[in-house]
């Protein structure tokens, strides 16, 4: 009987002890997942601050490369509305296609208080 109690003490030290800080598991996934959505949260205002802080030319880079993207997309429509052969107008619905979401990144890339247009 001895033996059994001991081997009993033993094992739920064991268990315990697999737990990192001895806890309940519960918790200490309630912990990590906290953690990994503050680490996410820094990360992004990290990355907010730091696209604000961008050199004057990556922002006016940003910006014409937005007007270069409208214009192909307007040339690649007016492409697709005057042509009849069908490998054209497959070529200009990829463009069109392409440059939107090409646009949408750079936009994405923007910072908050210049994308509210």
């Amino acid at each position: 009987m001895r033996r059994s109690l001991t081997a009993l003490a033993l094992a739920a030290g064991l268990a315990l002890g697999a737990c990192e800080g001895g806890g309940d598991p519960v918790e200490q996934a309630l912990r990590d997942a906290s953690a990994e959505r503050q680490a996410a949260a820094t990360r992004t205002t990290a990355e907010l601050e730091a696209r604000q802080a961008a050199p004057a030319a990556d922002q006016a880079y940003v910006e014409a490369a937005i007007e270069e993207h409208r214009d192909a997309i307007a040339r690649a429509e007016a492409s697709l509305k005057a042509s009849s052969d069908p490998a054209l107008r497959a070529l200009a619905q990829t463009t069109i296609d392409t440059r939107k979401a090409e646009i949408a990144a750079l936009q994405a890339w923007r910072p908050a208080a210049a994308s509210s247009e």
